[in-house]
């Protein structure tokens, strides 16, 4: 919250993040949930696409690192929904967060990233039960 002081009077004016803000951590939040899946679904993911190898049991060595990336991945996607939202109400007629295309990508973004770390919870709790 900022405070300006106006004709002797202290107002305050609120700053809502802007839509870079919201890109990057929508950017953040796909990365985050690619790395959550790296370690558990991603080699199945590959294996069924036919991609195949022996690296692909290195990315087991990531499974330890799991709870972080989906801590990261959480954290970018509660501030990049913030974001998004609070731009919304504080949006001024012609300018750029008033384009629906940038909040169209970054709502895609943000979806994808939710989807992949919810994704990666689910294969950690069903996959004791499905193997």
């Amino acid at each position: 919250m900022l405070f300006e002081t106006v004709g002797g009077n202290r107002a305050t004016t609120e700053t809502a993040p802007t839509t870079s803000s919201a890109a990057v951590a929508a950017t953040g939040a796909i990365i985050g949930g690619v790395a959550a899946l790296s370690c558990c679904v991603m080699p199945l993911v590959f294996v069924i696409v036919g991609i195949s190898g022996a690296w692909i049991s290195h990315l087991t060595a990531l499974s330890p690192y799991q709870p972080v990336f989906v801590a990261l991945a959480v954290g970018s996607i509660l501030y990049g929904y913030l974001a998004v939202y609070q731009a919304r109400r504080a949006c001024a007629a012609g300018s750029v967060c008033a384009r629906p295309l940038s909040h169209r990508l970054v709502n895609a973004g943000l979806l994808a990233g939710t989807l992949f770390v919810a994704i990666a919870l689910a294969a950690n709790f069903a996959g004791p039960y499905l193997l």
